[in-house]
C-alpha cells in the first residue's frame, strides 16, 4: 500500500506530509512524558522487525495479487500508539530515502495510512475492548483479525480518497475503491493472523510488555533482553534470507492500478515538484527495489545470485538503520523528558 507521487498532486502530498509531521510531533510530547530505559530499544529491534517483515509479499489466492504486513497495529499492542507512529514512520523513512520503496511526495501519505487508522483507531477502539486485560489465544486471534482488517480498510480508503482528491491520474473513485477494498480484506486477513502469532509469543513470554501499554506503566524493570535478541534475530533471518522467497506478484495497490489502467505503475510528471523529488531519491537510494543498481547486461544465472545477495543486503541494512533511527529517537526523547 506503499504510494507513488505519480498519483498525488503537490498539494495533496504537502498536506499530508504536514498533516504526519504534525502527528509526529504529537506523539513525541506524549513520549517525552512516558519514555524509559526499556522502550527505545524496543522500539529499534521491533521497526527492524517491521522493516524486514514488509519485504515479505505473501500470494493471494486466484487474485494474482500479493499483498505484506503492515505492521502498525502489532507495533501499538506492544509499544503503544505514540512510539507505535513514530516508529512505523521511521521504517517508512528508510524505505523512500534508500530503497525508492514509496515517493518522496507521498511519504506523508504513506506514514498516515498505514500508521495512523492501525495505531489511533484500531488499537484502541477495536484491538484494547476485544482483547480485555487478561487475553486468552482465542481472544487475542479475534481482536486482531477484526482490527488488523478494520484498520487495513481505512487506509486502503485513504489511498483512494488522496488520489482521486490529487486529479492527475486516471482512476474513477468508484473502479478503484471497489477494487481496493477487498483486495485489502484479504490481505488484513492475514495480518490479523500475523500479528495474532506475534502478540500471543510475547505474551508468554513477556506479559508485562502489553500490561505496560495498557496501563501506561514503564518498562524499565522489565527484563527484555531475551524478547529484543528473538526479535532482532527474526529480523536479520527476515531479511537476509526469508525475503529471497517473496512473492513477485503485484502488490493490492498496484494490482488495483492495473485492473483499471492496463498497467501496475503509472508515470508521473517529467518536470516540476515530481521530477525533482524523483531525481533527489535516484541519488539518494543506494538499494533501489531492494536490490543492487543494474551497471549492464549479464547472464541469467549471475543475475539471480546478485538479485538474491542484494535483497540479503538490503534487508539486514534496512533492518539496521531502521533500528538506529528508531532507537536513537527513543533516546533523544527520553533525554527531552528527563531535562524537563
Amino acid at each position: 500500500m506503499h504510494m507513488a507521487d505519480a498519483l498525488l498532486s503537490p498539494a495533496v502530498g504537502g498536506t499530508m506530509w504536514a498533516v504526519s509531521a504534525g502527528t509526529i510531533i504529537y506523539c513525541s510530547r506524549k513520549l517525552r512524558k512516558e519514555m524509559d530505559g526499556g522502550k527505545a530499544p524496543l522500539m529499534g529491534v521491533l521497526g527492524a522487525f517491521i522493516f524486514a517483515a514488509q519485504m515479505i509479499n505473501f500470494s493471494i489466492p486466484a487474485t494474482g495479487s500479493s499483498g505484506h504486513l503492515g505492521g502498525a497495529l502489532l507495533l501499538a499492542i506492544l509499544l503503544g500508539p505514540p512510539a507505535a507512529f513514530i516508529t512505523i514512520a521511521s521504517v517508512l523513512v528508510v524505505q523512500a530515502l534508500f530503497f525508492a520503496d514509496g515517493g518522496l511526495l507521498a511519504l506523508g501519505c504513506n506514514i498516515f495510512n498505514l500508521g495512523f487508522f492501525p495505531a489511533f483507531l484500531a488499537y484502541p477502539f477495536i484491538y484494547k475492548p476485544l482483547a480485555g486485560r487478561a487475553p486468552g489465544k482465542g481472544k487475542i486471534i479475534a481482536a486482531s483479525l477484526v482490527a488488523a482488517v478494520a484498520g487495513l480498510q481505512l487506509g486502503a480508503f485513504s489511498v483512494v480518497l488522496e488520489t482521486v482528491a490529487s486529479g492527475i491520474s486516471s482512476l474513477p473513485f468508484a473502479t478503484f475503491v471497489s477494487l481496493m477494498q477487498p483486495i485489502h480484506l484479504a490481505i488484513g486477513l492475514v495480518e490479523g493472523l500475523v500479528t495474532a502469532a506475534v502478540v500471543s509469543f510475547v505474551y508468554q513470554a513477556r506479559p508485562e510488555i502489553i500490561a505496560s501499554v495498557q496501563e501506561a506503566r514503564p518498562l524499565a524493570r522489565t527484563p527484555l533482553r531475551h524478547v529484543l535478541a528473538a526479535f532482532l534475530a527474526l529480523a536479520l533471518l527476515t531479511g537476509g534470507f526469508v525475503s529471497w522467497f517473496a512473492s513477485k506478484n503485484p502488490d493490492g495497490l498496484e494490482w488495483a492500478i492495473a485492473k483499471v489502467t492496463g498497467s501496475e505503475e503509472l508515470a508521473a510528471a517529467q518536470d516540476g515538484v515530481h521530477a525533482r523529488l524523483a531525481a533527489l531519491q535516484n541519488s539518494i537510494a543506494f538499494l533501489p527495489d531492494y536490490t543492487f543498481k543494474q551497471s549492464g547486461q549479464q547472464p541469467e544465472n549471475r543475475g539471480r545470485q546478485e538479485s538474491s545477495l542484494g535483497t540479503s543486503v538490503a534487508g539486514i541494512a534496512g533492518g539496521l538503520l531502521t533500528l538506529t533511527i528508531a532507537f536513537l529517537f527513543g533516546v533523544f526523547l527520553r533525554k527531552r523528558g528527563r531535562a524537563a
